[in-house]
């Protein structure tokens, strides 16, 4: 386990690394299709997406939930 100081970090290493994983894949057999070498090309895909994606995830995040603050009405306390 990692102390709680790493959640920011470890988060967007998870995270980015789920959305690099599958938007490779679609983009890769989006552009090129299905072809032997398709894995090989997608995982490369993967490591160049992974690589920029990690650093943006700290840039869009707290963008992200600032603009989602703006657009979600506050939950109102129940008076019980």
């Amino acid at each position: 386990m990692f102390p709680a100081k790493f959640q920011t970090i470890i988060f967007a290493f998870i995270m980015s690394g789920f959305m690099a994983f599958l938007m490779s894949a679609i983009l890769t057999f989006i552009n090129l299709g299905w072809f032997d070498g398709f894995v090989a090309a997608w995982l490369r895909a993967y490591l160049y997406a992974h690589v920029c994606a990690f650093p943006l995830v700290f840039v869009f995040a707290p963008l992200s939930r600032r603009l989602t603050a703006k657009l979600v009405k506050p939950a109102e306390l129940s008076g019980n």
